[in-house]
């Protein structure tokens, strides 16, 4: 009896030894599941994010164009813990639109910093030294149907010069290599080749509006197509009666561009 009594506690704590080595892997698999999850989430939230940050202070009102073809920012890869609130990633977003408050250096750019509708108005493709000016034009005159917003042109310009016994017409380069932002066909959303008398906006430095707005006014304006890729520089010239019927050399006006 005895030995049979002492064979059952022997049993009973056997399975309790048993049980409790069980519980205690169970246990252990739990952590050792719980710390994987732990780190694949610690390891998720500290992988680099690549992020817009500004490189120096962006005023107000600063069209986005500008920041991008200007290089106002860097792409900077960041803690995704550390990523603001709809951060920009792609410059593309920023196009056509404004800031809407000054973005300072170091800071991320995100899509509360900038105006919500884009816009392509021309004040939003120039700085600087840079201005728009539109150019009353005909269609012949202008190639007008031909020439699109982002295409570069030279401007000529044909006048009259008053000399002693009268005068003489004279045509010559007057601004090489100007950037076309706006032609008839966007600004009336129509194809504008019918046009009499249209306008196309060009891009200019301060130093050479003058010059187009006083040809516009007091002579004829030419536009003339340049390469989308490979032009080379155009050779300033004036043509004159005298070069093109009697084979007088053009004379030339300085350099070209």
């Amino acid at each position: 009896m005895q030995a049979i009594l002492t064979s059952r506690i022997f049993s009973t704590r056997g399975g309790t030894i048993a049980v409790g080595v069980a519980a205690a892997a169970l246990a252990g698999l739990l952590l050792l599941v719980y710390l994987n999850r732990y780190r694949a989430n610690v390891a998720a939230t500290g992988t680099p994010a690549t992020v817009l940050v500004a490189k120096q202070l962006i005023p107000k009102g600063t069209p986005g164009t500008i920041i991008a073809s200007q290089g106002f920012f860097e792409l900077t890869r960041v803690p995704k813990d550390q990523l603001k609130i709809g951060a920009i990633a792609d410059p593309a977003i920023v196009a056509g639109r404004e800031t809407l408050a000054d973005i300072y250096p170091n800071q991320q750019l995100t899509v509360a910093d900038f105006s919500v509708t884009a816009t392509n108005a021309a004040a939003t493709r120039i700085t600087g030294d840079e201005r728009a000016i539109s150019v009353p034009i005909d269609a012949a005159h202008g190639l007008i149907g031909q020439v699109r917003a982002g295409d570069h042109v030279d401007v000529y310009v044909g006048l009259n010069v008053a000399e002693s016994g009268g005068s003489r017409t004279v045509l010559g380069l007057l601004a090489p290599n100007q950037l076309v932002l706006e032609t008839p066909a966007q600004a009336s959303g129509g194809p504008g080749a019918g046009n009499a008398n249209t306008n196309i906006v060009l891009k200019v430095k301060a130093k050479d509006a003058a010059k187009v707005a006083f040809a516009s006014d007091n002579g004829t304006i030419w536009l003339v197509l340049r390469p989308q890729s490979g032009a080379k520089p155009t050779k300033p010239n004036i043509a004159t009666v005298r070069n093109i019927l009697l084979g007088v050399a053009p004379l030339s006006a300085g350099a070209g561009g």
